[in-house]
């Protein structure tokens, strides 16, 4: 399957619009996960905790880089600053909505977290993570915002050193939402593969959305 490796023409214009919602929604329910268009903080958790299973348990002590591309408000580091897995590693994230980077600093001082506003992670890093990032698309092209997930997935690969992990809504589902991205669980995978023969999907969880794990190398 072809798939781009630089995001397509007129993704800007796109981005800027998604940033624009993201601004006023932080701005009008503060940053909580209804803030970022999540139902509710349990759904958020979850969500933060399956991503999470990817980190090899060599690694839960610490010592290692992360990188969360759609990082909002902060909440993914809000989880992990007090759990030893910080102990001696950095977090990176990264943000299109310059409010959502903006109540990240607010929320987090700790010199093990940098912010920084962009829709591309500037390091590489061991683990990479997009929670949510992709499913906002304001009901654009459907073919043009998948070469720009895929590009962007290429893009966090190629700064991802261990585990890349991130979620996708599920097309199957009858009832959706003209502003969000569902996406065909068999066109993801054949993608995936493409980076990766280490790939999982965990989808047993009562959401309408599926986790993929791209590793570099088989779980051992």
């Amino acid at each position: 399957m072809e798939h781009t490796l630089r995001p397509p023409e007129k993704i800007g214009d796109l981005l800027g619009l998604i940033s624009q919602v993201y601004d006023y929604r932080l701005k009008e329910r503060g940053p909580s996960a209804n803030g970022v268009f999540w139902k509710n903080a349990e759904g958020q958790m979850l969500r933060h905790e399956i991503l999470l299973q990817i980190i090899e348990p060599k690694d839960l002590s610490g010592g290692i880089t992360i990188n969360d591309l759609g990082c909002g408000y902060g909440a993914l580091f809000e989880m992990l600053k007090t759990s030893p897995i910080m102990n001696g590693s950095q977090y990176f994230g990264n943000d299109i909505s310059a409010e959502m980077i903006d109540a990240a600093h607010m929320r987090n001082h700790e010199p093990c977290a940098t912010f920084t506003l962009g829709a591309m992670v500037a390091q590489s890093a061991d683990y990479s993570f997009a929670s949510g990032t992709f499913n906002m698309f304001m009901g654009a092209d459907r073919m043009l915002w998948r070469d720009y997930v895929f590009s962007t997935l290429t893009r966090l690969w190629e700064n991802t050193e261990k585990g890349m992990a991130f979620n996708l809504l599920d097309s199957k589902p009858s009832e959706h939402l003209l502003d969000l991205y569902y996406a065909d669980f068999d066109e993801v995978m054949e993608f995936a593969r493409t980076l990766s023969p280490h790939v999982e999907v965990v989808d047993d969880y009562p959401l309408d959305e599926w986790t993929i794990f791209v590793r570099r190398e088989a779980v051992t």
